[in-house]
């Protein structure tokens, strides 16, 4: 019998197929024919069985799906260190806003959104769930670069200099929409700021058409002890129960935070089936409190994690913030048993596909799948001796270790050169963005 002819031939130390769960293969090849995966296999059964048309060798490595950053502002990253060390209210009236109205653009855009997946792909994310504006500058991008994004069209009650009021980003982002919708790589969701910068008719009109068109809600909430305390003042209510009462908690809806949880919150989001987005390091730079991860599993609810923007991070390395969450994660529970290895990698991976509505394509190294994987390299002396694989893909900061990255098969990193993306010019364009903003 003659080998079939495939795409692709990956030999790899390791492999986390993350489903099944908790499992790690030694000395197996995974095959690509096209865009998917079309199985794993032990080495010298996969050496007899295909002719491939390209072979990786990856001796010492690890091969898992794709991280995804289930939350973002990819284009601030052009703001990384501009207003550190405050809280969030001082830090966004005072310093960020400002900042951005004065040179938010398409240009702005992006050269922001490139650096920040640059930076991405070197790290190990492969999908990313992004919010702000010039959505059709971003999705151009993000298209060229090869990467999976979640793109979220910002809707607020105040003018920027992409739209004028709630109405006008509602209607760019429909627009948006039905410009991309059949876009393999692309999804658009709406992306309310949050409950305290958007009011209840431009809620009820967002929850209208995200069920219509059946689309994601991505939405900061429960971010701060301020916010909870003006949501009573104002509305007499929790935040949450806010949008429960607006048509805002849907199967769809991605928390953003949710820091500021207290049991009847565990409830409605339990109850409303919504997707919670932990951001550890944003959160604890801003000191804006903890969220209960360990209950929110335990509850049943989908916990995905991301980095938030690099303007409060200060990185999007989704590797340092597997590390972070936890950590984080068992302080909180005080308990060292919560968010094992294992778990934290499934917030990265399948939970974040999850929470994205891409786990059906990606998530996970199975048959079928788009072959959206990373490869880590483990020879480094800080991962030696490697007895635990999980254990050291979240507890030894290997973000800098990625060195291979594939979207639907198609190469995004190969021996840590970026393929899609000019580094230097990413490096040079952020420079002389940082000469422009600080004059």
């Amino acid at each position: 019998m003659q080998p079939a002819k495939i795409d692709l031939l990956i030999y790899c130390r390791w492999i986390i197929p993350i489903i099944p769960e908790d499992k790690v293969w030694e000395n197996c090849a995974l095959a690509v024919e096209g865009e998917k995966i079309i199985g794993i296999f032990p080495q010298a059964e996969a050496a007899k069985r295909f002719a491939p048309l390209n072979t990786e060798h990856l001796d010492n490595h690890i091969l898992m799906p794709g991280l995804v950053n289930a939350h973002g502002h990819a284009a601030m990253s052009l703001l990384r260190g501009y207003a550190d060390d405050l809280p969030l209210m001082p830090w966004l009236h005072d310093h960020i806003w400002p900042a951005e109205s004065r040179f938010v653009d398409d240009s702005f855009v992006r050269d922001g959104t490139n650096l920040s997946m640059a930076e991405m792909i070197k790290s190990g994310t492969t999908c990313f769930a992004d919010m702000y504006f010039f959505h059709e500058t971003i999705v151009e991008e993000v298209r060229a670069a090869g990467m999976r994004c979640q793109v979220g069209f910002t809707v607020l009650d105040f003018p920027t200099a992409y739209a004028k009021n709630a109405d006008d980003y509602i209607h760019k982002g429909l627009a948006l929409y039905d410009r991309y919708a059949n876009q393999p790589l692309i999804k658009v969701a709406c992306a309310p700021h949050s409950p305290y910068s958007v009011s209840d008719p431009a809620m009820r009109i967002i929850a209208t058409y995200a069920n219509e068109l059946d689309m994601a809600v991505h939405i900061h909430c429960h971010e701060t002890t301020e916010e909870i305390t003006e949501s009573i003042a104002n509305y007499d209510c929790r935040p949450l129960e806010r949008l429960k009462n607006l048509g805002l908690l849907l199967p769809q809806t991605q928390l953003v935070h949710m820091t500021q949880v207290v049991g009847d919150d565990i409830v409605l989001v339990q109850a409303h089936n919504c997707h919670v987005v932990h951001c550890p390091e944003s959160n604890l730079k801003l000191a804006s409190g903890f969220c209960p991860v360990g209950k929110m599993i335990d509850a049943g609810i989908n916990v995905a994690i991301g980095t938030d923007g690099a303007a409060s991070n200060n990185d999007l390395d989704l590797f340092g913030e597997l590390k972070t969450a936890a950590l984080l994660a068992k302080a909180v529970a005080n308990d060292a048993s919560t968010l094992n290895a294992h778990a934290a990698l499934r917030m990265a991976t399948i939970n974040g596909a999850k929470a994205l509505g891409w786990d059906s394509e990606i998530g996970s190294l199975e048959v079928g799948k788009s072959a959206d994987m990373i490869a880590i390299d483990t020879s480094s002396i800080a991962q030696q001796p490697l007895y635990n694989i999980a254990s050291q893909l979240v507890y030894t900061n290997v973000g800098h270790r990625v060195t291979h990255s594939w979207v639907a098969a198609k190469p995004l990193l190969i021996n840590g050169e970026l393929r899609t993306l000019n580094e230097q010019n990413v490096i040079q364009t952020a420079q002389q963005w940082r000469n422009r903003i600080a004059d």
